[in-house]
């Protein structure tokens, strides 16, 4: 079997509430909450999960544009959490991110050229020529013209823009990207596009993709296997057909019950879930989603159930396994 591109291990961010007339703390929000994955080299993780359950956080942790609060990240036999910053610049160059929104991502004040040669100039890529080169050519490969790199971000379209955000991300030659709900912000039409620009871009540079998105369509038509999320832990893990074709936590099950289908005949029993999702900065004891499950049993409230392999390769946290 080979060795996972990265491994993250008991992976937890609190951050801390202050109140009173002191600011002492009088509490802490728990973003994530002790999360354990792999990823493999070439492979798309996507991971799934409602607003507020902690995706983006997961994905600025792994890259320690947050400062995790304990665990472990594992990129490429490199412990991450522990590097010093000139270590950490020198990785930055392996690992990059593509943002939600490509309107606030890009400097509005620099030329496409001058935000694409960017991240070469901060690693200390190529001269001048060469550094214009690359980004003529990075222009081509996401489907832009190399002239559009004399124009400002607001002389593009949402699609284009989010093109630009992507080609800046490829700039140093990544191995890993988190996409953090790259298509999310972008009209539909446009999202199969950039979807597609993506997942070719993945064959033509070996690239590994950590997805993250809260649209199940999406994450099933991108990714290998995908990890469900709920209040900052991962509850489902398993490859993307099994996942959608064989649920297993009742978290999930009610995920993809919730999808649309284009039908108007179709009449869907319904397993929805009642209730609110519980505050991250008081989270249910137990399974943190008994408040809210049909299937709760007296042990779901005391105890937390433990992330474990049930079948081949299919992981989940449920009592009821």
């Amino acid at each position: 079997m080979q060795e996972p591109l990265l491994q993250v291990s008991d992976l937890k961010k609190y951050f801390p509430i202050k109140g009173g007339v002191l600011g002492k703390q009088v509490g802490e929000v728990k973003a994530v909450d002790g999360l354990s994955f792999f990823v493999n080299k070439g492979e798309t993780l996507g991971i799934v999960g409602e607003s507020g359950c902690g995706k983006s956080t997961t994905g600025r942790l792994i890259l320690r544009l947050l400062e995790p609060t304990e665990g472990k990240v594992l990129f490429n036999n490199q412990e991450v959490t522990t590097l010093s910053k000139s270590e950490l610049r020198k990785l930055r160059r392996e690992m990059q991110i593509i943002f939600q929104d490509p309107y606030a991502s890009l400097n509005p004040r620099h030329t496409v050229e001058k935000i694409l040669e960017e991240p070469l100039i901060v690693h200390g890529i190529g001269d001048k020529t060469e550094r214009r080169r690359r980004v003529k050519e990075m222009l081509e490969v996401v489907g832009l013209s190399s002239y559009h790199a004399k124009r400002y971000p607001h002389q593009f379209s949402g699609g284009q823009r989010q093109r630009i955000g992507i080609a800046k991300a490829l700039m140093t030659n990544p191995s890993l990207i988190i996409a953090d709900e790259p298509v999310s912000a972008l009209d539909v039409s446009i999202q199969s596009q950039v979807l597609n620009l993506m997942e070719d871009l993945q064959k033509e540079f070996g690239l590994t993709y950590i997805f993250i998105a809260h649209d199940l369509g999406v994450i099933r038509h991108i990714s290998d296997r995908v990890g469900v999320m709920y209040l900052g832990r991962i509850i489902e893990l398993a490859d993307s057909e099994k996942l959608y074709t064989k649920p297993l936590h009742p978290y999930t099950n009610a995920l993809l019950d919730a999808v649309p289908i284009p039908d108007p005949d179709y009449k869907k029993e319904s397993t929805g879930i009642s209730g609110e999702i519980p505050s991250p900065s008081n989270p249910p004891t137990g399974c943190a989603f008994h408040t809210r499950c049909g299937q709760c049993m007296d042990i779901c409230k005391t105890t937390r159930p433990e992330f474990k392999e049930v079948e081949e390769g299919h992981y989940v946290a449920c009592h009821l396994y």
